[in-house]
């Protein structure tokens, strides 16, 4: 069977939008048309609203999935391998938000720092069943812009799909997991 054409298992199609999704390729390509909808929407968006809100987080996580899950921009309810309880993912989220705010007005380390921290704990807390590592990426590039900085290249490479910059960046999550932020700080902004 060609990569991309497995098809899609009850339990992942189950909060499917679209009818017609059979197979990873096309939720792959759908997924991707809708996030470019959602990129648009929090360019406009970050201009005039506060993005270290957890109301802004829960939004652009919707109009990210939309169109794709039916549970787009709803907390997690289920316990999964990586993140928070479910219980804890609000009260978490505020907390990363809040204290985040604090580190940039008290610029308590140089803004990479923080936004490299900032999307390592998004993402640990793992606030929604899927594409918690999109939305935190692009929350942080947003958090950047906010403050003036270019967005961090991400590796230049496909962080979706297995293959070496997925692998590089696992393993600079994982290390920053062991409270070890230089190679995260370091692929944040490789490949340029």
């Amino acid at each position: 069977m060609a990569e991309g054409a497995t098809p899609l298992d009850p339990d992942a199609s189950a909060g499917l939008v679209p009818g017609h999704i059979a197979t990873r390729e096309q939720l792959d390509e759908w997924e991707a048309e809708n996030i470019v909808a959602g990129e648009r929407w929090a360019a406009g968006a970050a201009r005039r609203r506060e993005i270290l809100d957890d109301a802004f987080a829960r939004e652009l996580h919707r109009r990210m999935f939309d169109r794709s899950w039916k549970w787009a921009g709803k907390f997690r309810t289920s316990e999964k391998n990586i993140g928070v309880a479910p219980e804890r993912i609000a009260v978490e989220l505020r907390e990363l938000l809040e204290n985040t705010k604090t580190q940039l007005s008290s610029k308590a380390a140089p803004l990479d720092e923080i936004a490299a921290r900032f999307h390592h704990r998004l993402v640990s807390i793992h606030p929604f069943p899927n594409g918690n590592g999109r939305h935190a990426r692009l929350m942080t590039d947003l958090l950047l812009a906010a403050n003036g900085a270019e967005p961090f290249s991400w590796g230049r490479g496909d962080l979706v799909h297995p293959g070496e910059a997925r692998d590089r960046y696992l393993a600079a999550l994982r290390a920053a997991d062991a409270h070890d932020l230089g190679p995260l700080l370091a692929f944040v902004r490789s490949g340029r």
